[in-house]
């Protein structure tokens, strides 16, 4: 009997349980050129037939912040269905596991342009070669920007053992979105930015409440250049080394409050503090909603 001819099955006998195939898992570091900085991410580059219980254990077992999964509609139109799962949840975006995606999907098919389709959206990725390697170009979903609640800004502000006096006036506390909610505190110096020491606990209860997916910490270092870190407690990661989506998120955020004049371009510096050092380069058209560029190199990781 082959394996795909019909059974005969006794009375309230059930269909025996078909395994989700254990899937390939590539490591690439994004907004890096060097696999020991940027970003790690998982990249599983076919996951059709697998079911969710088994890309959350596979995000789980790799230990990365964010672990993507792609299902092709079309391989030569680069139409792709992308979802994004941390150790502990899936997440509707992440823009770092988008860039490292986009280059492992380019070395193997070809440069060009690529339609995600994630859960927070359409992110299309150009990807181009330069003499110096693979790069990896995202325009994030509409970006949105709110007031944050005083009693949201006091409870963030404490777990993050930070005080009122320490951030910067010209860059208030906001939401800012670009697949994901972020709240946004700036700080007055680069010293309160490097001493990140919160509670872990009380920041996760409280992001879960807010269904916040990290916390960007921002320091202005000139009108276009900023380092950022961002927390990363609902994903189980106490910090993230680089982060895609609050990067597109701050540059929804500017435009909105008028800190530039687009187009504009700013460089982010996030993941120093950690020794995984990351760049990540960020372009603001004008337009109200028009969506944010974030680009960068992703490399893998041996």
């Amino acid at each position: 009997m082959t394996d795909d001819a019909p059974r005969a099955r006794s009375i309230g006998q059930t269909e025996p349980m078909i395994a989700s195939p254990r899937p390939e898992v590539l490591r690439y570091a994004a907004f890096t050129e060097d696999p020991r900085g940027g970003n790690p991410a998982g990249v599983v580059l076919d996951a059709l037939g697998v079911d969710d219980a088994t890309m959350l254990g596979t995000a789980a077992r790799v230990g990365y912040s964010e672990t993507a999964f792609v299902i092709a509609r079309d391989v030569r139109a680069g139409e792709l269905d992308v979802r994004y799962f941390s150790p502990e949840a899936e997440v509707p975006f992440c823009g770092h596991a988008t860039i490292a995606t986009a280059v492992a999907w380019a070395e193997r098919h070809g440069t060009g342009l690529l339609h995600m389709h994630t859960p927070a959206g359409l992110v299309e990725v150009e990807t181009t070669d330069a003499p110096t390697g693979l790069t990896a170009t995202l325009t994030s979903v509409p970006p949105k920007v709110a007031p944050m609640e005083p009693e949201q800004l006091a409870e963030l502000l404490a777990a993050l053992r930070w005080r009122a006096d320490e951030l910067e006036p010209m860059l208030p506390p906001r939401l800012a979105y670009a697949g994901v909610y972020h709240p946004l505190i700036a700080a007055a110096t680069r010293e309160r930015l490097a001493q990140l020491d919160y509670d872990f606990d009380r920041l996760r209860v409280l992001m879960a409440a807010c269904r916040w997916t990290t916390v960007q910490l921002i320091w202005r270092e000139s009108t276009d250049t900023y380092h950022a870190r961002d927390p990363f407690p609902p994903g189980g990661v106490v910090e993230d080394p680089a982060t895609g989506a609050a990067a597109a998120a701050f540059g929804g955020y500017l435009r909105k409050l008028g800190l530039v004049a687009p187009p504009a371009r700013i460089t982010i510096h996030q993941g120093h503090d950690l020794g995984r050092p990351s760049l990540l380069k960020v372009e603001i058209p004008p337009g109200p909603t028009t969506g944010i560029r974030v680009g960068g190199r992703a490399v893998p990781i041996a």
